[in-house]
Formats: C-alpha cells, structure tokens, sequence
C-alpha cells in the first residue's frame, strides 16, 4: 500500500507493556484465527475453539503505558502502519456517514500486549484482535500480524489492513444499529441459528472493509498491485472451512461462525468492487446464498 506522507490517527490508546489478565472469547477477525492457531500448536482442537468463538464481542486521544516497555522497530513500524490505516477508516467514513445524513463518530484503537482490560471484560492476544461496542474501541496486540504470516501464510500490508478495516466494519455495524440488533436476536435463536446470524454479520464486516478499501483508494491511490491479492488469500485462510479442515480433515457447517473461504471472498470482493454500503445487506439473503 502507498502510506508515505499519510496522516495518522490520534484516536489510539497505547497500553502496550500494560497488565491484564484473564480471556473471554469473542468474535471478529482475529478470534477465529489466533486462538485457532494457539490450539493447533498446542495440541488442541481448533474446532472447539472456533465453535466456542460465536459472533463478534459486543460491546479518543493517545494514551500511553506508564510501564517501561520498549518496542521493536518492527512493532513500531506495526504501530505507525496501524494508526495511518485507522486514519484511513476515520476520513472514509466521515465522508460516507455524512453522505447518509449521519455524523461518524470513530473507534479507538488500542494497542496492548499478552492482555487487556476491555469495556466487554478480559482478554487475552491469543483472542486476536478484537471489538467492543462496549467501549466502542477496536482492541489489537501487533504480534498478531507475525503469528498470522508465520502460521496462516497470509501476508502484506493490505491485508493486515484488511483486519484492521474488518474490526472497523463492526464498529460501523455498531453505529448503524446492525451489531447490537443482530447479537440481541441471538440470545433467542437455537445455536446453530444464532451460529448463521453471527457468519451474516461476520461477511457484512468483510463487505465494509472493501467498501473502505475502495473509497480510500479512490481517496488516496493507495492500492498497488498485488494488494487485493492479499487480502483475498487472508480472506480465504480465515474462511471456517479452511480452519476446520486443516484442523481435523472434514469441516462442520452447522458450527460456522463467520464464513466459508467463498463466502469471505465473496463478500470482500464485493466491497472492494461496488464501494456501495447499499449493497451489503447480508441479513436478507436466504442463508444458502450467501
């Protein structure tokens, strides 16, 4: 991606080298994805934490640790590359909300390492990144960037934009009414139907990470080539299926929780190519098209 010169955002609270402790799973990008990794490695099951992690947690001004941490060059390229992307996501979507007659009102992100004290509890970095509404902050420990490269393959800038862009899209959810509406469904819904609404939401956060990207392009050329390529293989790596398969040979869809490989693609692809928030209703759908 092409950032030189690219602002970054202010809405950031440092709380790298912080305390924390304790785990409570949730969803977004990274939950599927670190904790699986974190099972597989250790011996485990990641199907049992991939159906554990069902939907996206519900739920500025810079903020730094008192604590004497020091980071690499390479985490604080990380943490320099996050702030310009969530700069990004605030100038996008102050634009697109005003459109839509409505004021955008942008997340915080905050950085932290091993665990962090969130709006929506505990949580540990094996959760990957995450959001809470709660708080209405998006919540990322920077090695999770490493792990994804060094265990999932998937790599570069723009798709570590992409998890960024994702957690944002939930952020979106949340403000629009989406997020908070779909989990309260799901507290009445059988598992495997509350299972279906949260992939719905999971690929309406996938299709709002396109739309940014292409706004931001058309914004700031800051596509190069190669870099949709990225995100899609992040995509098709996060997908369920992948996860399960690679976990235990065979997949079970009834414990998906935010999508096939097709189905992350798809839905990416359909943002990145449309830029339309009007052509994202993943809640609609019969469930079998999306």
């Amino acid at each position: 991606m092409r950032l030189n010169g690219r602002r970054e955002s202010s809405n950031v609270s440092d709380r790298r080298g912080g305390g924390g402790n304790g785990l409570k799973i949730g969803g977004g990008i990274g939950a599927v994805i670190i904790a699986a990794i974190i099972a597989w490695i250790s011996g485990g099951n990641p199907l049992d934490v991939v159906m554990s992690g069902a939907g996206s947690m519900l739920g500025g001004g810079t903020e730094q640790n008192s604590g004497e941490y020091t980071p690499t060059a390479e985490e604080e390229e990380l943490a320099q590359f996050s702030r310009q992307i969530l700069a990004g996501t605030e100038d996008v979507w102050t634009k697109l909300f005003a459109q839509m007659g409505k004021e955008y009102e942008p997340p915080t992100l905050v950085l932290f390492t091993n665990a962090v004290q969130s709006g929506c509890g505990n949580a540990s970095a094996s959760m990957g990144p995450f959001y809470c509404s709660a708080d209405e902050s998006l919540y990322i420990d920077l090695s999770f960037f490493r792990d994804m490269k060094k265990n999932l393959g998937a790599d570069g800038d723009f798709a570590y934009a992409y998890v960024i862009a994702h957690e944002v899209g939930h952020h979106v959810q949340h403000l629009l009414g989406t997020l908070d509406e779909a989990h309260s469904a799901m507290n009445r819904m059988s598992k495997t139907d509350a299972n279906n609404t949260s992939v719905r939401i999971e690929l309406q956060a996938d299709f709002l990470a396109g739309v940014w990207a292409h706004h931001d392009n058309a914004m700031f050329n800051s596509l190069e080539d190669g870099d949709i390529e990225e995100a899609l293989t992040a995509a098709q790596k996060i997908g369920d299926d992948y996860l399960q398969k690679q976990a235990q040979g065979y997949s079970v869809p009834d414990s998906f929780t935010h999508g096939t490989s097709k189905q992350r693609e798809r839905w990416l692809k359909r943002g990145l190519s449309t830029g339309d928030i009007r052509m994202g209703d993943t809640f609609t759908p019969a469930y079998e098209t999306l």
